[in-house]
């Protein structure tokens, strides 16, 4: 029987990382520990980090809003935190919780005092008070995009085997990459193992809820840094202990999965209901699980601003199937010359390749200029190589009001996402709102 009345909460965090496991059917993947969390919950299987990098995304995370309403959305800022706004774990510690970070934060937001009882490499929730509910959360760094390029490396996928995306090139050195990437999943899934084996150890898996997810798409280029389905889809698993069934929603099957749309900004609420704390209303996310959740998304929202020395301003939503993407530099291409990302074999060869015209015309859209508008059917295109937006065929899409929605929901002071005047460079439709 549980210890507590309130449930322990469990985050294991992993860096770079698609939804490239097993039990998302990646049968080029070798991940047994997630996979036999998924079988003891449940797995999103539409779940979005709303920005395409790491201190965006988590900005999301920690406050339980989209970081475009702070303005920081840009990669590596420090805005000052509206005074509005607390950061969740405040909450929770309020409540009585024992929180802690292991140990990576990276906001992009000036961090307030006494947010975490304890945020290091120390942190750890064996060092709370006895008999005192935790939230912990436990990054896991092996799988970032710095591990990918390592040299030498000795390969343990094939790389003949290698699943390349038909963006990238069929090269050696691509190929290498993608099974590189592969070969530290499972050093990362063993590291969620442990994590695991620890609360079996101290007895604590019928007390605690566990939340497994990846911060952002992979770090394969294409991916990370690019706000489109591919830098944005990351694995998310929630395993709830039967004695806390009744916090969990109607679309929670031990064992399956969920289609909902679930964004990084409902991760707060989220944590804050399962821990019987009423979100609040300043919170721009919504609860998907606890006693405050509240009813499901009909679109997702995602942004790129700059990213490391390179700006850029780009939107992006989705909803079940389609993916729309509003980019506001098209001028600028998607591969614009980031320093750390030019450092991957991938990226070199690619670069390449494209000067030297020998690439076809889906694997150049990387480095060209790009239209003002794109729009890819994610069922029958899940790579996200055949734009739609000029489609007959899809125009009622386009002409719906889905694309002005997020707006109101993400607080973003940017133009309506759908703009179709003349001028590529239009920021709304003539006599739009």
């Amino acid at each position: 029987m549980p210890k507590n009345p309130r449930p322990n909460i469990l985050w294991i965090t992993c860096e770079d990382i698609g939804p490239n496991l097993g039990c998302y059917g990646d049968g080029y993947a070798v991940t047994p520990h997630l996979d036999a969390l998924a079988q003891r919950g449940v797995r999103y299987t539409r779940a979005w980090s709303e920005a395409p990098v790491c201190a965006p995304a988590r900005t999301n995370i920690i406050t339980g809003c989209h970081a475009t309403s702070s303005g920081a959305q840009h990669m590596r800022s420090e805005v000052p935190i509206s005074p509005l706004m607390r950061m969740y774990p405040q909450l929770l510690r309020e409540a009585g919780y024992y929180c802690t970070n292991n140990s990576k934060e990276d906001y992009n937001l000036v961090k307030p005092d006494q947010v975490w009882d304890d945020s290091s490499g120390e942190g750890h929730w064996r060092n709370r008070a006895g008999g005192q509910p935790f939230f912990a959360i436990f990054n896991l760094t092996v799988t970032h995009e710095g591990n990918i390029r390592k040299r030498p490396w000795e390969l343990q996928h094939d790389p003949e085997e290698a699943p390349v995306p038909p963006y990238h090139p069929d090269t050696p050195e691509v190929r290498h990459d993608w099974a590189q990437y592969y070969d530290i999943i499972p050093q990362m899934d063993a590291q969620a193992g442990e994590q695991l084996a620890q609360l079996e150890e101290n007895e604590l898996l019928d007390d605690t809820i566990i939340v497994f997810f990846g911060d952002h798409g992979s770090g394969m280029p294409g991916h990370k840094r690019c706000a489109r389905n591919a830098g944005l889809h990351v694995p998310l698993i929630v395993a709830i202990p039967e004695h806390f069934a009744h916090l969990a929603s109607e679309d929670y099957t031990r064992g399956g999965e969920s289609g909902r749309l679930v964004g990084f900004t409902d991760l707060a609420p989220t944590v804050l209901s399962l821990a019987g704390i009423e979100p609040p209303a300043w919170m721009q996310g919504r609860a998907f699980l606890g006693g405050h959740e509240e009813p499901p998304r009909r679109y997702l929202y995602g942004y790129r601003g700059r990213m490391d020395e390179r700006y850029d301003m780009v939107r992006c939503m989705r909803d079940e199937r389609f993916v729309y993407i509003r980019n506001f530099m098209p001028h600028l291409p998607m591969g614009q010359h980031v320093r750390y990302m030019f450092q991957t074999p991938t990226t070199q060869v690619w670069k390449r390749m494209y000067d030297a015209g020998e690439l076809n015309e889906t694997q150049r859209f990387f480095w060209e200029e790009r239209p003002p508008e794109e729009l890819y059917d994610l069922q029958e295109d899940p790579h996200e190589t055949r734009n739609l937006a000029g489609s007959a065929d899809h125009a009622e899409v386009l002409g719906a009001d889905a694309p002005r929605l997020p707006r109101v929901d993400a607080g973003d002071p940017r133009p309506r996402l759908s703009a179709r005047a003349a001028d590529p460079l239009a920021l709304g439709r003539p006599g739009a709102v």
